[in-house]
């Protein structure tokens, strides 16, 4: 088995897979949460490396938001075609059904490798790119700015305090003041109250 050519055909196949999805939910998204997990890797070198990046990289690939699939079905499509024993197969969609805040708040994964996945698409969701993905969704399913805005309240705004490694914790303190910038920056410009 070789991972470097897994993980090369990982990226292609998320590529291929979100091709013309612009809700902040596309290829480019799964490539930072590819790279904050990478970055958060050279903080933990005990932690499993390929199955980090593996995850990481196929972490949206079943999510409800965007398919109507059952039991991780792509990333198992994708995985079943590799030389990937099942029982790396099942961990690394445990660490995927542990990254969605909707279906995961207040739980932590069991894992180091789980953690990093999950901290790596939560800060995906925070600071500069975290306001321009809030916005772009928004836009994509109908919500007018106000509802956007409470989705900071609801979670963005959230994330900081829910980083796993300590690693995380630092690059999302920054990404959390940036936003809490914005949001003072907004209401200057809008006159709107806070929620």
């Amino acid at each position: 088995m070789n991972k470097d050519v897994i993980i090369t055909e990982a990226i292609e196949y998320v590529k291929d897979l979100f091709a013309g999805n612009s809700d902040g939910h596309g290829a480019d998204h799964t490539m930072r949460v590819y790279q904050n997990a990478k970055a958060l890797m050279e903080s933990y070198p005990e932690a499993d490396g390929f199955m980090v990046l593996l995850a990481a990289l196929l972490h949206d690939a079943d999510d409800h938001k965007l398919f109507n699939t059952e039991n991780n079905a792509n990333a198992r499509a994708f995985l079943g075609k590799r030389d990937i024993p099942a029982e790396t197969a099942d961990q690394i969609c445990t660490m995927i059904n542990a990254v969605s805040f909707s279906q995961n708040r207040g739980k932590t994964p069991e894992t180091l490798e789980g953690k990093i996945v999950q901290d790596a698409d939560r800060l995906d969701a925070i600071g500069a790119i975290g306001i321009a993905r809030t916005f772009a969704y928004g836009g994509k399913v109908g919500r007018d700015l106000s509802v956007s805005i409470q989705h900071f309240y609801d979670k963005l705004l959230l994330l900081k305090d829910e980083m796993n490694t300590d690693a995380a914790k630092a690059m999302a303190q920054k990404r959390h003041e940036y936003m809490c910038e914005f949001l003072e920056e907004y209401y200057k410009e809008t006159g709107m109250e806070r929620p």
